[in-house]
Formats: structure tokens, sequence, C-alpha cells
């Protein structure tokens, strides 16, 4: 459980930073987004999703 908070810890925390530090930069992407096809948009959420999963399988083979 301390894994999950920690991780949604982190999620939170650069989710935060985005928007703190650039609230135009993110305005200009949700356009960007916005304007993408969906299958595209699916497509960069896979993406992320598979990043994601290969980061933390990478981390618990460091030992985290």
């Amino acid at each position: 459980m301390e894994h999950v908070l920690l991780a949604l810890g982190l999620v939170l925390i650069v989710e935060g930073l985005a928007y703190a530090l650039a609230p135009s930069l993110i305005e200009e992407l949700l356009k960007a987004l916005r304007d993408l096809p969906h299958a595209m948009r699916r497509n960069i959420g896979l993406l992320c999703l598979g990043t994601g999963v290969a980061l933390v399988w990478f981390a618990k083979l460091l030992g985290a």
C-alpha cells in the first residue's frame, strides 16, 4: 500500500509542478491534444502506459 501512495504522491508532484510553473504551456498542450485524432491520442496513452510499466519494472529490478 505504501508503494501506491508513493506513486500517487510522485504523480501529483509532477503534475502540480507543470501547472504551477507553466500554466499557459499546459493550455497550449491541451489545445494541441484536442486537434489530434482519437486514435492518435489512444496510441499516445498506450505508449505512456507501456513506458510507465517498463520504468516500474526496471525500478523493481534495481531494488526499489
